[in-house]
């Protein structure tokens, strides 16, 4: 069975044969005025089948509809077959995935930017049940008055009844006058909200409001000092005072108890520390202490992570794991016994990640009073950690709960496993009345405990209603918008089904392509547009057969009935008038065509020289063009202007010599077609085809300009001739020989070089070329107006086989020229022979015999072998050159010196820095970083790896430090700053505060840079955090919020 055909399916069919066939028709409709219902049916290719399975809608078959709708399961970008999810995406986000996952589930806080540390705070507050009703129970009045008070009301009540899965904090942080892109301290914002809201609430009359604060976290504890001579304690130490929260040491601890034990520790104070006793009345031996004397409901505590390192003025978190319990008994800790019972159960446990001080994340695992669970609270999401602060069963490289286990005596110590990053907690366990089992829980990132004192609205209804009302309208617009487009969607289906004609006798209407595609796309179709199928006379003209489609009468009807528009255009509206007027159209440019062939061939005959016959000009460049142009049907843009460039401005024939104006005669047959085309594209410029037959004279104007012209540049170019020859070697640029004793003359290098480009500038170029300035000005630029001296450094001198050369005539400022030079010099370029500048050259200490040579001697060396060059350099002593005026040393320092200030003040500029990987540096870093490359060479900015290490180059200014460019190298190289060692040749860059313009390092020098490996890698986001802070003074915290106003927050 042999496999079907099915290759050629997808394949557009050319359109070549259609367009013969249509042709042929058109002539003989233009022959015979005649048109039949086949030459109809052939033109407005009516008899083709209906397409079946092409790619794309093809524009010569009015029965294909293929390609106005995708495949069964594609889709489009945009339009009515988009993918369903993008639509709903257009719709808006869902407000149903906000809902919380359950009634019991708490709510988050959005994050603004950096407010974590102050969502934590709230979410711990919230939970606490006696605070949370305290808000609750103040009076409308009262917080009508304190804004921050009315605002923790309402975030409170939203977080207590929102069915929302978290809520909107931006009211309260704007409200406190908080920067949620700078990251705070937790504790300072706690303890600064809580002075401000008991502020508040003492205008309260509530009484379970007005001391709620004070009620939950106040305490008070004694800073104690007993004399150790007489035993009494001193005055102050009978004075109170109130704390919200103990800090807490734990550096070098590993518990809350020995935290606690530190706190309380007794103090010995001696020596240059004694106290005064005022009972006394001398310097004594003392002892100091802190005495617990009551405690709170609510018992916050805060562990010091955060500790200054002296040596590096900087601060550094502590991550060591610490170890807290699940219940705490303070009774023992309290100064007087008490008969209550102290106990108190972790309730909140804040955590700071991230090594940084003053940067990270902070979250809170907090407690469920009334079910006992335990939440993550990270911002916006919520997650439940069942019975245990950090989850049960949990062991994360920070965290540890760890199950108790019976005490097997009065004290048990802490068994401390090294596991993966973390000290894993044995239990701990103590007899009280609290029961014999105690949980030890374990975190390296913990940085406040809380602990509780065991014991033995229409708003929100609104706001309910709302987030409802928003999901059902959202639920009714999607399901309205999708039943639109299914709708939409099975309608173009249906009508496209039956769009298609079955045979030639039934009757159909014409539909514009373009409307049909809007129609078959768009969600919202557009009303039906026929008119940009319509001819001039209203009908249906043979030239749109590609921008239409044949429907049936049944499809039409449809789509006339829904949409309206039109105009409806039937099987019968073709024009009559369009087709005899095509027809022509067709006649025409076929003679047209055949016209041209011929005239091409003429053409080329012209200008391959074969027509001698001819009686007209036309530009040569002109006729090439149009010979090489493409056949058209009609006359073109182009075709214009065949004597446009051969026209001068006054009109008249241009001489030939001119630029551009080349010309060639043709036939009179062969004008006259360029010129009826030129006519018939740009009948509005009879200029545009000047006529010039043969004998036309050329313009006498035009030719005494070019006569003066020629006689200009001939005169010109004898003058350089003579030039050139006069001073042969300085045009050519070769070395003149030096002797001692002898008198020359020294001129700017750059004037002589824009005098040899002058006079060697020939062809085109002779009258272009830039004259020289004159000498005279020149030489008096050379000297100082201050001392009248010269203001440049005479050149080196080189000694090649015992004869003097300028060492470098193409570098240096001056060039040493003969006395026979200069003389020309100045009677060619305007020099005052007596205003020179003169050299004379005498020994240094070099043998006047090894310099042989006169002032009339004319050896030269042109044409040296480097090597002899190298192998014949005097290692002596160069030659001294003594000027007349003599070097004005005083104005050539001054201007080194602005020069090189210009240099020091770059800014933007590379440098290049390589990492060595060992001890030493290869000789070619070393080389290559004594020596300054190009600065305004490209360089790649990414690093790139060597066979010594890698490499990069970075953008600096003169005024960046190399603490700056160490910090740059760490985050390019990866190298901790404090292990580079920076490098610049041999020389060690080692201070920190030096510019590089201090340590004249230029753009293009090459450093490289050593590993030393002695400090442990750390993150260099916490060293630019820390850098952040410094320069935002970190030490302001909260200034300019409300939380340190010293007013109330009451509305004025």
């Amino acid at each position: 069975m042999s496999r079907p055909t099915t290759r050629s399916k997808n394949k557009r069919h050319r359109q070549g044969d259609n367009v013969n066939i249509t042709s042929e028709i058109m002539r003989k409709i233009h022959a015979t005025g005649e048109i039949t219902n086949d030459d109809i049916n052939q033109l407005y290719v009516i008899q083709k089948p209906v397409c079946q399975g092409c790619r794309v809608n093809t524009k010569d078959n009015p029965n294909c509809f293929c390609g106005l709708i995708p495949p069964p399961n594609g889709s489009r970008k945009s339009g009515l077959w988009q993918k369903l999810s993008d639509i709903v995406q257009a719709l808006g986000p869902d407000p149903c995935k906000d809902l919380r996952a359950s009634a019991d589930s708490p709510a988050g806080l959005t994050n603004l930017g950096a407010t974590c540390y102050a969502n934590s705070i709230l979410q711990y507050l919230y939970m606490n049940t006696s605070f949370r009703e305290g808000v609750f129970s103040v009076e409308p009045e009262v917080l009508k008055q304190h804004p921050v008070l009315d605002q923790l009301a309402r975030l409170f009540a939203q977080l207590h009844a929102s069915k929302m899965a978290f809520i909107d904090s931006a009211p309260f942080i704007k409200t406190l006058e908080l920067d949620n892109g700078v990251q705070q301290d937790s504790l300072e914002f706690l303890t600064l909200l809580l002075s401000l809201l008991e502020r508040c609430l003492s205008h309260s009359k509530v009484s379970k409001a007005r001391t709620v604060v004070q009620d939950l976290f106040r305490g008070s504890v004694s800073h104690v000092t007993m004399c150790s001579k007489c035993g009494r304690d001193s005055e102050a130490s009978s004075k109170m005072e109130d704390f919200y929260e103990l800090e807490l040491n734990v550096k070098g601890l590993k518990s809350l108890d020995e935290s606690l034990d530190d706190y309380l520790n007794v103090e010995e104070l001696h020596g240059e520390n004694q106290y005064f006793c005022e009972l006394c009345k001398v310097r004594v031996d003392a002892i100091r202490s802190i005495k617990l004397r009551i405690l709170p409901e609510v018992l916050n505590f805060q562990l010091k992570r955060c500790v200054f390192l002296p040596k590096t003025t900087t601060k550094k978190k502590i991550t060591s794991a610490f170890c807290f319990p699940g219940v705490l008994d303070m009774r023992q800790r309290l100064s007087e016994p008490s008969q209550l019972d102290w106990v108190y159960d972790l309730s909140a446990v804040l955590i700071h990640k991230g090594t940084a001080v003053n940067s990270g994340h902070y979250i809170a695992h907090i407690k469920d009073e009334n079910t006992g669970q335990w939440w993550e609270f990270d911002d916006e999401h919520v997650s439940n950690l069942g019975l245990h602060p950090f989850g049960e069963g949990s062991s994360n490289s920070t965290s540890k709960v760890v199950h108790s286990e019976p005490a097997a005596g009065t004290e048990e110590k802490h068994g401390l496993t090294n596991g993966d990053h973390m000290d894993a907690v044995q239990l701990q366990s103590f007899k009280s009345s609290i029961g014999s089992h105690v949980e030890t829980f374990s975190s390296n990132d913990a940085y406040m405990l809380m602990y509780n004192l065991r014991r033995t609205k229409k708003e929100i209804n609104e706001l309910n209603a709302s987030y409802l009302e928003a999901c059902k309208r959202y639920k009714l617009k999607k399901d309205s918008e999708l039943n639109h487009i299914t709708g939409r969607r099975q309608e173009v289906r249906s009508v496209l089904s039956e769009a298609p004609v079955r045979s030639f006798e039934e009757p159909f209407y014409w539909a514009s392509i373009d409307w049909l595609r809007q129609w078959a796309d768009n969600i919202t179709p557009p009303i039906l547009d026929n008119t940009l199928i319509q001819c001039s006379h209203g009908k249906v003209p043979v030239s749109k057969v590609g921008s239409m489609k044949r429907l049936s009468a049944e499809a039409w009807t449809k789509l006339f009935s829904k949409y309206g528009g039109g105009p409806t255009l039937t099987n019968d509206d073709y024009c009559m008038a369009c087709l005899i007027d095509g027809a022509q159209s067709v006649v025409f440019a076929d003679s047209y065509r055949d016209r041209r062939t011929l005239m091409r061939d003429l053409a080329s005959d012209v200008l391959t020289g074969k027509c001698l016959d001819g009686t007209y000009y036309v530009s040569k460049t002109w006729l090439q063009q149009w010979v090489r142009r493409k056949n058209l049907d009609a006359p073109s843009e182009a075709d214009a202007g065949p004597t446009v460039s051969i026209r001068c401005t006054h009109g008249q024939l241009m001489p030939e010599q001119a630029p551009g104006a080349k010309r060639v005669l043709v036939s009179e047959k062969l004008w006259l077609f360029f010129y009826e085309d030129a006519i018939a594209v740009k009948p509005d410029d009879p200029l545009g085809c000047k006529t010039f037959p043969l004998g036309s004279e050329q313009c006498p104007q035009c030719c005494v300009e070019l006569s003066e012209v020629a006689c200009l540049e001939d005169s010109l170019r004898a003058v350089k001739l003579k030039q050139r020859q006069t001073h042969e070697k300085l045009a050519m640029g070769k070395s003149i020989p030096l002797s001692l004793h002898c008198t020359y003359y020294l001129v700017p290098s750059s004037w002589l070089t824009k005098w040899r480009n002058y006079v060697i500038a020939s062809g085109k170029n002779i009258s272009s070329s830039v004259e020289p300035e004159t000498l005279d000005f020149v030489i008096e630029s050379l000297k100082c107006e201050k001392h009248l001296r010269l203001l440049e450094r005479p050149p080196d001198l080189i000694s090649k086989r015992g004869i003097l050369f300028q060492k470098g005539s193409t570098t240096d400022g001056l060039t040493i020229i003969t006395e026979n030079d200069w003389n020309n010099f100045c009677e060619e370029w305007g020099g005052n022979k007596d205003k020179c500048i003169s050299a004379i050259i005498e020994p240094g200490n070099v043998a006047e015999n090894n310099l042989g040579g006169s002032c009339e001697e004319t050896t030269s060396e042109e044409h040296l072998n480097p090597q002899d060059e190298v192998n014949n350099e005097t290692e002596t002593r160069q030659p001294i050159i003594r000027t007349c005026p003599e070097i004005c040393e005083d104005c050539i320092g001054e201007r080194e010196s602005c020069k090189l200030m210009q240099k020091l003040n770059y800014s933007n500029g590379d440098i290049y820095v390589s990492l060595v990987r060992g001890k030493e540096a290869p000789r070619s870093i070393l080389e290559a970083s004594e020596t300054a490359s190009e600065p305004d060479r490209r360089a790649s900015k990414r690093s790139r790896k060597t066979s010594y290490g890698n490499s990069v180059n970075l953008k600096v200014s003169g005024s960046t430090s190399v603490y700056q460019l160490k910090m740059m190298i760490w985050e390019s190289l990866g190298v901790v700053k404090e292990n580079q060692i920076l490098h610049k040749g041999s020389r060690i860059l080692d201070q920190e505060s030096a510019t590089l313009a201090d340590l004249n390092i230029f753009p293009g020098d090459k450093l490289w840079v050593q590993d030393s490996e002695i400090h442990e890698h750390r993150d260099i986001a916490d060293e630019l955090a820390d850098q952040k802070m410094t320069a935002q003074h970190a030490e302001e915290g909260f200034r300019g919020t409300l939380l340190t106003a010293n007013i109330s927050s009451q509305v004025v």
